[in-house]
């Protein structure tokens, strides 16, 4: 008999970004959270009821408006604490009404995180455990969310398909990112799937082995 999926999750592009937001809950309890909610608050809230799924926290991988401007709106609606990301990540959040007024996204508002999350760390949803893993480069504080048993990471912007996270924005390091996607993702495992900030899945394994930034061949350890 097939073991029922540890996690399950619904991805909600939002903002003109078309920014990843995901609903993720645990199948036994039927808890859940919601990772990077950037905003469009009333789709988010409608795909948890939809899937009758009670959300009790907030998970953050970084701190750009796209990815966290409407958690201090839901922090309020919905009385879950928002954990992640990385203290590092404090100036951006701090920043964020400011970065929602320059970009027209006028709900956008700044926050700040119930828990701070370090490498090593643990976050629950549910039942579930994911792996804190600290991936500097685009941002100095972004934070990957890591489900061992169901081989699935959320990766923010990190890691694209065919691609990695932007490196010249302020306090971005293009050598840091590099070194967080070779050697703190990629050991994870070649099968483990990963949903990216923006755009379509992906694994580690395709990514190490064809992405023309941190492949195996294009950095020279083929």
């Amino acid at each position: 008999m097939a073991q029922s999926p540890p996690i399950q999750a619904v991805v909600i592009p939002v903002t003109p970004f078309q920014q990843n937001t995901s609903l993720v809950w645990d199948p036994a309890t039927m808890k859940g959270a919601f990772v990077d909610p950037g905003g469009e608050i009333p789709r988010l809230l409608d795909a948890a009821e939809k899937a009758g799924v009670t959300i009790e926290k907030i998970l953050l991988t970084h701190g750009h408006l796209d990815h966290a401007g409407a958690a201090a709106e839901l922090r309020e609606r919905l009385n879950a604490p928002i954990e992640g990301p990385h203290q590092d990540e404090d100036w951006l959040l701090e920043s964020i009404t400011e970065q929602g007024a320059r970009f027209g996204l006028a709900d956008a508002r700044s926050v700040t995180p119930d828990r701070w999350l370090n490498d090593g760390d643990t976050v629950t949803v549910g039942g579930v455990s994911f792996d804190v893993v600290h991936c500097p480069g685009h941002t100095p504080g972004h934070v990957v969310f890591f489900q061992p048993d169901a081989r699935f990471a959320f990766v923010g912007d990190v890691l694209f398909r065919g691609s990695i996270g932007r490196t010249d924005f302020p306090r971005g390091d293009f050598n840091a990112l590099v070194s967080s996607i070779r050697d703190k993702l990629f050991p994870l495992g070649d099968d483990v799937r990963f949903l990216p900030g923006h755009g379509d899945l992906s694994t580690f394994g395709w990514e190490r082995k064809t992405n023309p930034f941190v492949s195996d061949l294009a950095v020279g350890a083929a």
